[in-house]
């Protein structure tokens, strides 16, 4: 039983790796805000297009990040079976409903199910500001050359160009994440958290 919650804990502090041909990872039965509350900042993508690849929106039609040129963008790549990333999902709802009129906060599920396994997710937690966008083929991650590290959020400024990305989880209420997101949102760009 020890060995089980060091185990779920392990796996509620680390970042999940997509393997693409292997099962998905199993979902701990518990989930919470990230522990530790904060993932590796990684600025070295800085000023970086935001690509206009079409995934699938909330409704099913066709999105891309360039639909929202002109307001910050902060892009959360993530998928159900991440244990982290669905631990860190409910701080992402309070970021965005805090910040809706400042930034879009686009979670852009992973789930090679798609809205199979999305949906009932976002059903059973019932965020208030999030919607549930996909990327079945995992475009996105390839082309922002994300690797295969899940979560991964990403800041995107209101010219479309990436500010910094952070890889693992984050308590996005936190007072690190709040001050990463404001100092982004006024322009001054991190070095550090």
């Amino acid at each position: 039983m020890r060995l089980s919650i060091v185990l779920l804990l392990a796996l509620a502090l680390a970042a999940c790796d997509k393997q693409k041909g292997e099962a998905p990872q199993a979902q701990p039965q518990q989930q919470g805000a990230p522990a530790s509350g904060i993932g590796k900042l990684d600025i070295s993508h800085r000023g970086g297009d935001m690509p206009a690849i079409p995934f699938l929106g909330p409704t099913d039609g066709p999105a891309t990040l360039t639909q929202y040129r002109g307001k910050p963008v902060l892009l959360n790549l993530w998928a159900t079976w991440c244990a982290p990333c669905v631990a860190e999902m409910p701080t992402l709802d309070a970021l965005a409903g805090r910040e809706k009129d400042r930034m879009k906060v686009m979670v852009v599920s992973q789930d090679m199910e798609g809205r199979r396994a999305v949906g009932p997710f976002f059903a059973k937690e019932k965020f208030a500001a999030l919607e549930p966008y996909l990327d079945k083929q995992n475009v996105l991650m390839t082309a922002l050359k994300v690797g295969d590290t899940l979560p991964t959020t990403i800041f995107f400024d209101a010219h479309g160009k990436e500010q910094w990305r952070i890889t693992g989880a984050m308590d996005w209420t936190g007072d690190k994440a709040k001050a990463l997101i404001e100092g982004s949102l006024n322009g001054k760009a991190p070095t550090t958290l």
